[in-house]
């Protein structure tokens, strides 16, 4: 299941968690809203309106777990919020070919020079799941380009 980043909503503030949790936690929140705002768990006097809300919610809580209940796409999301968190808070120094970086064999990394002296280090394995790195001792970031 790819995911799609067109999608730009917080799935974890969707379902009252952190990234940090654990995915038993993570399903405990998920299944305490669908509980709450499943249609089917509904009361009968609830107000037209406010039922299309409830199940408005309870569509969001369940593509919130589709996404953060599965380790893979879980992954994806976590990366891209990563990335997303980056380029606001940090300039974009440049963006780099991984070919143009030196290639580190011992430590199994690709690095470049910053300009404060720092080094932009991305590991072997690591290549195929970012695309934008810090400077290890200054706010400037790269995006590597395929």
């Amino acid at each position: 299941m790819a995911f799609e980043r067109i999608t730009q909503k917080d799935w974890y503030k969707i379902l009252g968690a952190k990234p940090s949790d654990s995915p038993a936690e993570l399903k405990r929140k998920y299944q305490k809203l669908a509980l709450l705002y499943h249609p089917d768990k509904q009361k009968a006097d609830v107000p037209a309106g406010e039922v299309e809300e409830r199940v408005q919610r309870f569509i969001e809580i369940d593509q919130a777990w589709k996404i953060l209940g599965n380790e893979e796409t879980k992954k994806e999301y976590d990366l891209q919020q990563r990335e997303d968190n980056l380029t606001k808070e940090w300039p974009l120094h440049a963006q780099i070919y991984l070919e143009d970086m030196s290639w580190n064999e011992d430590e199994q990394s690709y690095t470049l020079s910053c300009r404060c002296g720092g080094n932009y280090t991305v590991c072997k394995s690591e290549i195929k799941d970012i695309s934008l790195v810090c400077c290890d001792t200054c706010s400037l970031v790269i995006e590597i380009l395929q």
